[in-house]
Formats: C-alpha cells, structure tokens, sequence
C-alpha cells in the first residue's frame, strides 16, 4: 500500500538567467555574439519524499543540491514542474492556480530550511528570544507574552541552556549556533526540514552531537528531513534513502544500507572510491577525471560522459531515463540498457 508522499517535487528545473549589462547591451547593439548567460542549476528533477522518512541528497560543489533543497521549500521559484504538499499543488512553473495558492499560504510553516553557514544565517544584531521567537508570535503560534517561556523550552529541547535566551549570536560557538539555527526552524512547529549542509562548518566532534540531535528530534517530533552534504559518510548514517546528483540531474537513488556494496552509476562508484578510510587500498587510487563542466553549457547527453570511463557514443547524444534496476533502486546510465 502506498502513501501520499508528504513533499513530491515532479520534473522541476532552474535556470538563473543574467541581466544583460551596459557591455552585452551594445554588443547586441553591434550585432556581436553574446556569451551564455543561463545558468543549468537544476535539469528536470523528479523527487518524491514520504512522511517520516530521512533522504540525502549528495553530489559535487555545484551540482544543483542546495538549489534543489531551497526549490522543495520554496525559496527558489520554478523554471519548470511542478512542487506537490500532501498531494496538493502549491507550487509550478505555469501561473498558479488560485486553490494552489491557498494551499501554499495553508502549508507553508510545514516547510523550513536549516542553511550551511550558522553565523551568516543569524541577523547579528537580534537576541536569540528574537530570532528564534519571532515567527511564532507573528504567525500566531504563541502570544507575545509567553514568548521567552516558549523560546526558553525550545532552547532547552536542543541542548543549550535558557539563560542565553539575551544573548547575540557572536556570543556562541559554531555549534551553539547551528543548534539556535534548529531552534527557529522548529519554532513554528514544521513537519518537513531541508538540512543544507548543516553540519559541513563544525567540528568532527560537534558534526556527531548535532547529527544525533536531528536523529533524537525526528523521533520526538515526527519529523521528515532531506538531509543535503557532500560528505557520503554523514548521509549515509543519518539517511534512509541516498540520492545522487551531478550537474543538475539525479543519477541514482539507493537505499542507504545497499549503498556501498550495489551502487550501479559510475559516477557514484567514482565518489565511494574517494571516501576516506583506514584500510590499506589493495588497489590504485584512481581520482575522478577532468573537472565538473560548467552549468553554463552542460554537456549534451548524458553529463558525466566527458569524464566517465564507460563512455559509450549513445551517452554522448541521448540522456539516460532513472529506471529502477532493481526495487527500490534507481540508475540513470546506459550501462543497465546493455544485454547480460
């Protein structure tokens, strides 16, 4: 039996697009060519996310993940699909509907965004009761009077002790921080966190207290995560399912436990291979090659073809579909197309 997925975002892109300046308004002018100026973040992306589950989201630097995870809450628009709540649209590339918008406006404290950077996330110049307090007094969760009392219990329920309730945020240490960044994404009471390398910026030793913490209030609270990094051994702990990307696209979904031992795309047996460890490699190390293309002008086909060592001419002109090559396992190669 199946359920609705809480968060299912269907064939979504993004494309950032630049203004053209004084220089490309009087090439243009003077009939020159103009260099491309489009930028390929996010290429017709379908992802759906179930009640209660933890995914993560891996890939490069400047593979799409973040933009991926502010598109799932809506801090970035769509150039294309569409973004399903419960089952109900709220979100598409076309004009929305009306009814999407009242479903928008109806869901939209479900959804929060823990970023990467704690102290860039935090207005320097609020107290914690403020920061954390003040999207619940404006929307209506708590009265103003009972602010502190309920900022205080949210403090307490993250670690950190109430009595820096008056405090700035320079007054805290990276990982006092990042837990004031949970602390207001939980103030009003969401269903559904998007973790954008949450704990890329702390310590080895601080990465374990907060990771547990997600863990503990996941099950306190019901919560849902897409858990985004680029470190495959910290997905690999916190998350159910693994989802990989390059260059805008998702090459394979894998269930977290079968993913060390059955990954099937090459790029994602490319990244296992550079995973650090403390047994000695019985065979050579061998890095990806060539660097990751420009989102400028990916490359046609399949994008990993420039630097994939099965490259085959198909994968230069066709993109691979995400089949399920096994259940619950999803490769976009065309490696799986070839005969036994």
């Amino acid at each position: 039996m199946t359920t609705t997925p809480l968060l299912e975002l269907r064939q979504v892109s993004k494309h950032f697009r630049k203004s053209p300046g004084l220089l490309s308004r009087l090439r243009r002018a003077a009939g020159m060519p103009l260099p491309q100026s489009t930028v390929f973040a996010v290429d017709n992306v379908s992802l759906s996310i179930q009640p209660g589950e933890v995914v993560g989201l891996v890939g490069e630097s400047g593979c799409g993940k973040s933009t991926l995870g502010r598109m799932a809450v809506g801090l970035h628009s769509l150039s294309a699909g569409e973004r399903h709540w419960k089952g109900e649209l709220i979100g598409s590339a076309a004009a929305p509907a009306p009814a999407a918008l009242l479903a928008k406006a109806r869901h939209g404290l479900g959804m929060q965004m823990i970023f990467q950077d704690p102290q860039a996330s935090l207005n320097p110049r609020m107290r914690v009761q403020d920061i954390v307090g003040e999207a619940p007094v404006a929307h209506g969760i708590v009265p103003r009077a009972q602010q502190a009392e309920y900022v205080a219990s949210l403090l307490e329920r993250v670690g950190l002790d109430p009595a820096v309730i008056r405090h700035f945020p320079y007054q805290f240490s990276g990982g006092q921080r990042a837990r004031v960044g949970i602390a207001r994404a939980l103030a009003v009471r969401p269903e559904f966190l998007v973790c954008d390398e949450a704990v890329a910026a702390l310590d080895v030793s601080i990465q374990a207290q907060i990771l547990n913490l997600f863990m503990r209030l996941r099950d306190e609270l019901n919560l849902t995560y897409l858990f985004i990094s680029h470190d495959l051994n910290v997905v690999h702990h916190v998350s159910r399912r693994i989802v990989v990307m390059y260059l805008g696209r998702v090459v394979e979904s894998i269930a977290s436990e079968r993913l060390f031992t059955d990954a099937n795309h090459p790029y994602t047996r490319a990244l296992l291979a550079e995973v650090p460890t403390l047994e000695v490699r019985k065979k050579r190390f061998i890095a990806i090659q060539g660097e990751l293309p420009s989102p400028l002008a990916p490359p046609s086909g399949c994008h990993f073809h420039p630097r994939c060592p099965h490259a085959m001419p198909v994968c230069r002109e066709q993109a691979p579909a995400l089949a399920e090559i096994a259940p619950g396992h999803h490769s976009a190669c065309h490696l799986n197309r070839l005969p036994a």
